[in-house]
């Protein structure tokens, strides 16, 4: 005999699927009165019918009494209006495999999702049955609060305003900012580019910005505004800031790209303009991704595990699944930096 399906509780119930998966789920409103729902549950008593996830967790309840849906959620808030996923940059592939590996070793799945910038992030939560949630990137907003009365185990990563409740993985973006530019200082450059995504209150690009600036502080070099080119985070930003940067005429003899990726397009925009690096430009980027080391020449940058802050956020969120009540924990990843070829002393 077949296995029942949606479909099939919902023909029976005279009801939609969706109000079907709506009264399985646990997720029923007032809209859906209390004879709809007696009438679903007879359809799904009488059909036998299991939903493919809670025939696995069945028996298995959280904190609570709701039963484990076994899913992580994994929220990649979109900075720039109706933009799709930026899975461009490798470093979100980097993160994203970890944390599904170690989510898998345990027997979890992921649900990946993005959000609009005027999206509040609890609307996602909500509409899921989820055991934890993992955002990436998220810049300070009232929706923590509400996370908070939710009450499921949530890990912030590269977040700057974690509180006293969430879980929150990690690097010092500031300290990283101030390593690259201190780098390129010891190697005697003093004229020293800043291209980066957009600079927000408490994010990670304001991080590293204030680290080159106090690299500059430290070497009696004055923060210049000129110096500094804006974009979106990604290889295109890249191309065009090495074209402004050659056609600027500020004597520039080394740039600081706050991501590989925008580097990466910073050298093909300067090899595109006849620029030779590192011979007349100096180059160096952050997170170390794949493409740093096998591009020509290979990139200088600075080095983050990327799927070390993945693997431990996953970690920490399953242990909280599990322990609701576990203490707070904030794991800082250590940097260093990634000498290569597209650098030189002057």
């Amino acid at each position: 005999m077949a296995r029942a399906t949606i479909r099939d509780v919902a023909r029976d119930a005279g009801v939609s699927s969706a109000t079907v998966s709506y009264v399985v789920n646990g997720k029923v409103s007032e809209t859906i009165s209390t004879e709809t729902i007696n009438k679903v549950m007879q359809s799904v008593r009488k059909l036998g019918y299991i939903p493919n996830q809670a025939a696995k967790t069945l028996g298995s309840p959280r904190a609570g009494g709701k039963l484990r849906s076994n899913m992580i959620g994994v929220l990649i808030p979109q900075t720039e209006p109706g933009k799709e996923f930026m899975f461009s940059n490798p470093f979100y592939g980097d993160f994203l495999s970890a944390v599904e590996y170690k989510a898998r070793e345990n027997g979890y799945h992921l649900l990946i999702s993005g959000t609009e910038v005027d999206q509040s992030y609890t609307e996602i939560a909500k509409s899921r049955s989820l055991d934890g949630i993992i955002i990436l990137g998220m810049f300070p907003s009232t929706d923590l609060k509400e996370y908070r009365r939710m009450q499921i185990p949530t890990v912030l990563v590269d977040c700057y305003d974690t509180g006293h409740y969430f879980h929150s993985v990690g690097i010092n973006d500031r300290h990283g900012g101030y390593m690259a530019t201190q780098y390129m200082l010891e190697l005697g450059h003093k004229r020293i580019a800043f291209v980066s995504g957009a600079v927000s209150e408490a994010g990670v690009n304001q991080m590293r910005q204030q680290g080159y600036k106090d690299a500059l502080k430290e070497a009696e070099i004055a923060f210049d505004e000129a110096l500094v080119y804006y974009g979106e985070v990604g290889y295109p930003h890249g191309i065009t800031a090495a074209e402004a940067i050659v056609r600027s005429g500020q004597g520039i003899t080394a740039v600081f790209a706050t991501a590989d990726i925008i580097a990466l397009g910073l050298l093909k925009g300067f090899q595109k303009a006849g620029v030779d690096v590192p011979g007349e430009m100096s180059l160096i980027g952050f997170d170390d991704i794949f493409l740093s080391r096998i591009c020509h020449p290979a990139l200088t940058t600075v080095h983050q595990d990327i799927a070390e802050k993945g693997r431990v956020a996953a970690e920490i969120v399953i242990c909280a699944a599990h322990d609701p009540i576990m203490t707070k924990r904030d794991v800082t990843i250590p940097l260093s930096i990634a000498q290569r070829d597209s650098t030189r002393r002057i």
